[in-house]
């Protein structure tokens, strides 16, 4: 295994720069889109409210991911967090790393299968937590969470 960091992190998984600003734009551009449709050319009372609203969702949608995706995932000898002080999953709680073609995970990323059920969290692009189960990947760098995959399978075998 590998030597830590001064702070105590073995491995970082972080947004990559091309795929964050592309799903930013392409969530900003399908909100701005359905916006501007439904206001130059109002279809029926309902299909307006609809389409407004499901602008105003996708914008609100670019924005958390645009926010979400400025932070760092870390992993430490005791658990798995993001930059912003979340805990994604304590070291002695992981079960399996699924990264497989065929698993279901995050694109460029991994699932950790835990012990128990953790309350549902999410930070669009980067990780999701619903379950048993924690998503790595999305918009973040394929290498970086291949190795923080192997290097969380590497301490699951050891324990």
């Amino acid at each position: 295994m590998f030597q830590s960091d001064e702070a105590g992190v073995y491995a970082v998984v972080q947004a990559s720069a091309l795929r964050r600003v592309f799903a930013f734009g392409v969530l900003f551009a399908l909100g701005a889109l359905v916006i501007y449709t439904a206001l130059v050319q109002p279809p029926a009372a309902i299909w307006m409210v609809f389409m407004i609203g499901f602008g105003t969702g996708a914008l609100w949608l670019a924005e958390k991911m645009r926010r979400a995706t400025l932070s760092v995932i870390e992993l430490t000898d005791t658990e798995i967090r993001d930059s912003n002080g979340n805990v994604l999953a304590r070291m002695d709680d992981i079960i399996a790393v699924d990264r497989g073609a065929f698993a279901f995970k995050p694109s460029n990323g991994f699932t950790l299968k835990l012990k128990t059920k953790k309350p549902r969290a999410w930070a669009p692009g980067l990780w999701w937590r619903f379950g048993r189960r924690v998503g790595v990947g999305g918009v973040t760098s394929a290498g970086q969470a291949k190795f923080m995959a192997e290097q969380i399978a590497l301490r699951i075998a050891a324990s």
